[in-house]
């Protein structure tokens, strides 16, 4: 009963929400407007290679980023992929009322060690995006700022963009 409670739990803390949906769904259709990437949602990744356990994420054998950045040469397949074997270049997270920040950024200790080249955090109520280029290397980006700057995958979003 103990672990069905916990899968419960979990599958709560994931929940979206009506902010979340909304960051979610414009940071994608802005991504989806650069030749150079595929932009997917809620795409199962793999990870299968890799005890995710050493970074304290509960899950074993895959990860689903709200929003997962591809170069343009991943696309559609004859026979459909269930859990993504190669990463993606970019793994964006969208925080959920429910979610806690800490085990987004476990998942992003594992992104990076899976040689996934960037990783955000998209805070809804707060109008803040931080973006890492390493588990303590990130640039935060909020209100004053007017664009949102990857400099490793040489991306430029205006957060008028991602909240107005």
């Amino acid at each position: 009963m103990t672990d069905l409670m916990e899968i419960e739990a979990e599958e709560y803390q994931d929940v979206g929400s009506l902010n979340h949906s909304i960051v979610q769904t414009r940071m994608a259709g802005f991504l989806l407007n650069d030749d150079r990437f595929t932009a997917m949602v809620e795409l199962s990744l793999d990870v299968s290679q890799i005890d995710l356990s050493q970074f304290g994420v509960k899950a074993k054998e895959e990860l689903k980023p709200d929003i997962c950045l591809y170069p343009n040469s991943v696309g559609l397949r004859r026979r459909d992929v269930l859990r993504m074997p190669e990463m993606p270049l970019l793994a964006i997270e969208v925080v959920s009322p429910k979610q806690g920040i800490d085990d987004i950024l476990a998942q992003f200790d594992a992104y990076f060690a899976l040689e996934v080249k960037s990783c955000w955090l998209i805070t809804p109520t707060l109008q803040i995006v931080t973006v890492y280029s390493q588990p303590d290397n990130f640039k935060t980006f909020d209100k004053m700022a007017t664009e949102v700057i990857d400099d490793i995958l040489d991306i430029r979003v205006p957060l008028q963009k991602i909240f107005n």
